[in-house]
């Protein structure tokens, strides 16, 4: 059986704050705000994951009111997301990504961000894409006012 999920995450970019991607902190003159460490990313892999399952989202499964997750980082939250899937007797079949920012560039990380999440997914790297597009200064993410993520994931029964 194949089971289909889709995610999207969007933060808001500061100063005074870290950037991490995929779990790579990447250096920046501006991080994300959230009350996790803001991996929009991840955060957008986790929705995929738990939407596939019909298991709700990740502000049901880690609130933003709840100081348990404040300042965490959003790694372990997906290895609690992917025991979820496990536990349902699901693993991935692939996942394709998109993080969209005017700034930094992100190609040099991309695969560094590959090799994290799939060790944490339990899956081999080629089943882990992840791309980095601008919005040719247009909207929100083009003027460097946020970051946004989209994932599509497949998951096979074991």
């Amino acid at each position: 059986m194949i089971k289909i999920g889709n995610g999207y995450d969007v933060h808001k970019l500061v100063e005074d704050r870290r950037l991490i991607l995929g779990g790579v902190d990447i250096p920046h003159i501006k991080g994300v705000l959230g009350h996790s460490d803001g991996d929009v990313l991840i955060h957008a892999i986790m929705d995929a994951l738990l939407g596939a399952l019909a298991l709700g989202d990740i502000g049901q499964h880690f609130p933003d009111t709840s100081k348990e997750f404040e300042g965490i980082d959003s790694m372990i939250l997906l290895e609690r997301v992917y025991n979820l899937i496990d536990l349902k007797g699901y693993k991935i079949g692939n996942l394709d990504s998109i993080i969209v920012a005017q700034n930094p560039k992100l190609k040099p990380y991309l695969n560094t961000m590959r090799e994290k999440i799939s060790e944490v997914l339990k899956t081999d790297i080629n089943n882990i894409s992840i791309k980095a597009t601008t919005e040719e200064k247009l909207g929100f993410t083009g003027k460097e006012l946020g970051i946004k993520s989209y994932c599509v994931v497949i998951l096979l029964k074991k």
